[in-house]
C-alpha cells in the first residue's frame, strides 16, 4: 500500500477506542468510523512499518447486523459511532476489545481442564473478566451536553450543536439527538430558534468564529438530574458584545422568558450567563452570572444526594453512574469493612466514590487537583452527614508525600491518560494489599496495570461498564491484590 492509495475491504473487527481493522486485498489498514462487517472504501493516508491508517470514503455495503439508526444526524455528527449497531452487538464488541486489552498484559496459559470449567478464567493468578454491565437506559441517558453555535456551511445560518464529524469548524444542530431526552431538544431548539430570530430582525449577534477569534455566542450548557429532574441552562458568550450591555441584559431577559415558558418534564433551577475569552475552544468561566434562580441543582445516586455546580465533574450517565460505583462498591467494600480501614480515593473528583466508601470505612482522604471540585465533595459530604471524609486539593504526585495518615486501601479514577509514572510509584511503595483501579480509557490502564504487575501485585477480577451507548467509550474496573496476601473474606 501507498500513501494516497485508494483500496476497498471488509471491516474484520474494531478495536478500541474504533479503529476498524479492514482486510484488503492490498493488506490490512486501520480505518476509524467503520462498524465490523461492513465493505468500506478507504483512502490511505500513512504507511509506517508495515501498517497502514486509512481516512473512511464510502460505506460500499452495510453490515449484516446493521440496522436503521433511529438518529437523523447519524453520519453527520461527530458524536456517536454505534447507532445503527444493536445495542446487543455494540456490548459484545466493547465486551471484546476491554478483554482483548486486558489479556494482553494479563493472560498466561493455563491448564485446559482449567479453560473448560470457565472460558472467563486467563491471566496472572487466574483473574475472572467478567464481562460487560450494559447501561441502564440506552437513550436520553447524558446528564450534561455542551452545544457550541456555528454555522453547518461557511456563511450559513446560524447553527447550534455539535462539531460535524471529521470538521473543527463546522457545526450540526442536533435538534433530534437520540442521546438526550426531550427537555435537551426543546432547550436546544428555544435557544436557536430566539437567536435566528433576532438575526433576522437585524440584530447584530454572531457566533464565535473559532479561526478569526471574533463573534459573541459560543456555548450553550446543559445539565439536567436523572433523578430529581432539575435542570442547569448557561449560556457561555465572549465579551465581545455587539451592542450595549443594557441592550445585552434585554436580549437575555428575553432568552430566560423563553425557556422559563417552555412545558418541560424537568424544571429549570438555574439560567446562567458565563462569558469566557478563552482563544481555544473550550466551556469555561471568566465571569458568571446567574439570570435567574441558582448555579447548582441537585442529584442522588444510591442513596445519597449531590450538589453539583455548571463545572463540576459528575458522570455523564446518571443511571449508568450506578452501576459503576454500585459494582465498585461491591469489588472493594468488604476489604474496607473487615477493619474499617483509611482509604484514599485518589483523583476523586466531586468526592461520589469517596462518599460511597465512608460508611464502612474509618476514614477516606479524597485527593483532586481541580478546586471547585474539591469544594462540592466538601460540601456533599456534608449534605449526606458523613463526617470521616476528607478531601484535599492539589496534584497527587504532590499532594501524597503531605498526608500522614498512610492507607489500607486505594481507590484510583484517573483521567483518561492514566497516573503520571512518579505518581503511580508512589502508589505502588505503600504497598496496601488492595487496588481499585476504575478506567475511562483501557488503553491507558493496561499501560499502568504492567506497572503493577511488575511491582508485585496481581488482578484478581475485571468488568466493563457500559457508561455511553452508542459511542466508543467504556469504562473498566479492576481489583489489584499484592501477592501473598491472606485472601478476601466478604463482611456481610
Amino acid at each position: 500500500m501507498k500513501k494516497g492509495q485508494i483500496i476497498e475491504g471488509t471491516v474484520k473487527r474494531v478495536d478500541f477506542p474504533n479503529k476498524g481493522i479492514v482486510e484488503t486485498e492490498e493488506g490490512v489498514c486501520v480505518v476509524k468510523n467503520a462498524l465490523p462487517g461492513q465493505r468500506v472504501q478507504c483512502a490511505v493516508n500513512k504507511v509506517r512499518h508495515g501498517k497502514a491508517e486509512g481516512r473512511l470514503l464510502h460505506v460500499v455495503a452495510p453490515s449484516p447486523i446493521e440496522g436503521a439508526s433511529p438518529c437523523p444526524h447519524f453520519g453527520i455528527c461527530g458524536s456517536c459511532t454505534y447507532l445503527t449497531l444493536p445495542y446487543e452487538e455494540q456490548l459484545k464488541m466493547k465486551e471484546a476489545q476491554v478483554k482483548k486489552l486486558l489479556n494482553s498484559v494479563l493472560c498466561k496459559p493455563v491448564n485446559a481442564e482449567e479453560k473448560k470449567q470457565d472460558e472467563n478464567v486467563s491471566g496472572t493468578g487466574g483473574y475472572r473478566f467478567e464481562g460487560i454491565k450494559p447501561s441502564p437506559v440506552c437513550y436520553g441517558y447524558r446528564n450534561k451536553m455542551e452545544f457550541s453555535f456555528g454555522d453547518e456551511i461557511k456563511d450559513g445560518p446560524l447553527a447550534l450543536g455539535m462539531h460535524k464529524r471529521g470538521s473543527f469548524y463546522d457545526i450540526v444542530s442536533v435538534t433530534d439527538c437520540r442521546i438526550v431526552d426531550e427537555d435537551y431538544r426543546k432547550i436546544l431548539s428555544c435557544v436557536l430558534s430566539y437567536f435566528d430570530r433576532l438575526q433576522k430582525q437585524g440584530v447584530d449577534i454572531s457566533f464565535y468564529h473559532r479561526l478569526r477569534h471574533v463573534g459573541y455566542l459560543r456555548h450553550l450548557l446543559v445539565r439536567k438530574a436523572a433523578k430529581t429532574g432539575e435542570i442547569l441552562v448557561a449560556l457561555v458568550t465572549t465579551t465581545q458584545i455587539p451592542f450595549s450591555r443594557d441592550s445585552e441584559d434585554e436580549v437575555l431577559s428575553g432568552l430566560q422568558d423563553e425557556l422559563c415558558a417552555l412545558s418541560l418534564d424537568g424544571e429549570i433551577v438555574g439560567f446562567l450567563h458565563t462569558r469566557n475569552d478563552a482563544v481555544a475552544d473550550v466551556v469555561q468561566s471568566d465571569e458568571t452570572r446567574v439570570l435567574y434562580g441558582r448555579d447548582y441543582f441537585y442529584e442522588e445516586l444510591l442513596g445519597l444526594k449531590f450538589k453539583i455546580s455548571q463545572f463540576s465533574f459528575f458522570q455523564t450517565n446518571s443511571l449508568g453512574a450506578e452501576v459503576l460505583y454500585e459494582t465498585a462498591r461491591e469489588y472493594i467494600g468488604g476489604y474496607i469493612g473487615k477493619k474499617g480501614q483509611v482509604v484514599y480515593d485518589l483523583y476523586s473528583g466531586t468526592g461520589t466514590i469517596a462518599q460511597l466508601m465512608a460508611p464502612v470505612a474509618k476514614k477516606v482522604i479524597g485527593v483532586e487537583i481541580v478546586e471547585e471540585a474539591v469544594e462540592a465533595a466538601r460540601n456533599n459530604a456534608e449534605l449526606n452527614g458523613l463526617h470521616n471524609c476528607e478531601f484535599i486539593a492539589g496534584d497527587v504526585l504532590k499532594v501524597l508525600d503531605g498526608i500522614e495518615e498512610k492507607p489500607d486501601v486505594i481507590i484510583l479514577d484517573p483521567p483518561r491518560d492514566g497516573i503520571h509514572p512518579k505518581a503511580l510509584d508512589k502508589i505502588i511503595r505503600y504497598g496496601v494489599e488492595h487496588i481499585l483501579y476504575i478506567s475511562c480509557k483501557p488503553t491507558s490502564l493496561v499501560r499502568d496495570l504492567e506497572v503493577f504487575l511488575e511491582r508485585g501485585y496481581e488482578v484478581e477480577r475485571a468488568v466493563a461498564v457500559d457508561m455511553f451507548p452508542w459511542t466508543s467509550g467504556v469504562e473498566t474496573i479492576v481489583l489489584l491484590s499484592k501477592l501473598n496476601v491472606e485472601h478476601y473474606i466478604e463482611v456481610k
